[in-house]
């Protein structure tokens, strides 16, 4: 009987196949390192400055807004330019050293390198000034950062998190004016967060639709 497939064939056959093999491990891990969390949860993140939001937000009172202005209005929430830092510290502090690249920066122009500490995948589109609008509070995804000496993350953004609050947003919801206020507890949280949903036109019917995160 006459060999349909000879040895060499076979063998560039299996070669090619276990190629295929090794791209396909090669391209997961890849995509694994690429969408991996850039910091685990409550990892103090190292900053070009040391940064306290517990100094800031508590000892000082500064609103989160004074800082992440565009949280309202756009899709991020922005990191303050220097010039915002210069506000108060061209006459408090200037002479400290942890405050010496944001002199240096204010000299130069050069802005500063903030490491991010909340990341996710380039497929999840995210929204800041949506969920602000529908009553969604800082600290329900940032945590108490008024406590925080250097800013932590404290939930892991996995997609199971997201959809915790997206089948349930009444159990998160705040009045808008209590958006920014750290450690706030509503008296009847199921009360308020059903007449919240009404009152902020939440369709819960789409809260579950994959497009909305993912476009």
């Amino acid at each position: 009987m006459t060999q349909v497939f000879q040895p060499p064939f076979v063998f560039l056959v299996k070669l090619v196949f276990l190629a295929v093999l090794v791209m396909a491990f090669i391209g997961i891990v890849l995509l694994r390192a690429l969408t991996a969390e850039a910091h685990a949860v409550n990892e103090a993140v190292e900053q070009p400055v040391p940064f306290s939001h517990k100094h800031h937000v508590t000892d000082v009172g500064l609103d989160c807004r004074y800082c992440h202005a565009e949280v309202e209005t756009q899709a991020f929430a922005g990191i303050p330019p220097v010039s915002t830092c210069m506000t108060c510290h061209s006459k408090l502090f200037t002479d400290q050293a942890a405050l010496a690249p944001v002199v240096k920066s204010w000299e130069t122009g050069v802005p500063l390198q903030w490491e991010r500490v909340h990341q996710l995948p380039d497929f999840v589109y995210f929204n800041h000034a949506i969920h602000v609008a529908k009553g969604v509070g800082c600290e329900s995804c940032h945590g108490r950062v008024d406590t925080m000496a250097l800013e932590t993350r404290t939930q892991d953004l996995s997609m199971k998190w997201c959809l915790s609050c997206h089948e349930a947003p009444e159990k998160f919801l705040r009045p808008r004016e209590e958006e920014f206020t750290m450690g706030y507890k509503a008296a009847d949280q199921a009360t308020l967060g059903m007449e919240l949903v009404q009152a902020y036109s939440i369709d819960r019917r789409r809260m579950m639709d994959c497009s909305l995160c993912h476009r």
